[in-house]
């Protein structure tokens, strides 16, 4: 019996229970996965949709107010909410986070206290107060805090568990500046591997290259 517990255990932790969708992508709890959906309640009891978030990388993650380590986490998160929140990714529109708190019944007040106490200024705040119990913590196979989820304007799941400064590293290198760094960094390397090809070169085709540059040179001083 305790041997089929833990196979059930390590069965849902591996994100077993994904699902196919219609459109063929994979929802489930595992890099390249669809995240699943999480509707749930924040602290004016309006409803906030994961999916509301669309089109923006979004960092779903999963703390309480009554957890240290999350406690400690919090700075990191706030760090790279403050310096990427209006950025341009590739694959997302701007940076934003959703947290889904593991707060207890009756804990509303602690809960919104802790946020407002560790500067969690982004407006996705949710909970159904339910601690260990909690619905999307169940869903999403959350058996350790924090955990978090990083995803792409699609919903993808990018990474897990990026602790520390590993988020803001994660962010800095999705950024469209690294991207057109990088599409600059290989112009500039064909550019020169071109240039290494033509002065290779022997015979009439590399004098004829440097006398034609040494022309367009006198012409331009004259």
């Amino acid at each position: 019996m305790k041997k089929s517990l833990v196979i059930i255990l390590f069965l849902f932790s591996a994100g077993v229970f994904a699902q196919t969708l219609p459109n063929g992508n994979v929802e489930g709890v595992n890099v390249g996965n669809i995240a699943p959906e999480i509707i749930m309640k924040n602290p004016k009891d309006s409803s906030l949709a994961l999916s509301s978030l669309r089109g923006k990388i979004v960092l779903l993650d999963f703390w309480a107010s009554w957890c240290h380590p999350c406690r400690n986490e919090n700075p990191y998160v706030v760090k790279a909410y403050k310096q990427y929140r209006d950025s341009s990714f590739v694959g997302g529109e701007t940076f934003d986070v959703f947290s889904v708190s593991l707060d207890n019944p009756g804990g509303l007040t602690l809960w919104t206290n802790a946020i407002k106490a560790d500067s969690l200024t982004w407006p996705c705040h949710v909970s159904d107060l339910q601690g260990w119990q909690n619905a999307a913590a169940q869903r999403y196979g959350i058996f350790q805090i924090p955990s978090n989820f990083l995803l792409d304007g699609n919903g993808v799941i990018l990474a897990k568990d990026l602790q520390g400064d590993a988020l803001s590293a994660a962010l800095a290198t999705m950024t469209d500046h690294v991207k057109n760094n990088a599409k600059m960094n290989a112009a500039k390397k064909k550019k020169k591997k071109s240039k290494k090809k033509k002065s290779t070169t022997s015979g009439f085709g590399s004098s004829f290259a440097t006398l034609t540059e040494t022309k367009e040179l006198k012409e331009l001083i004259s």
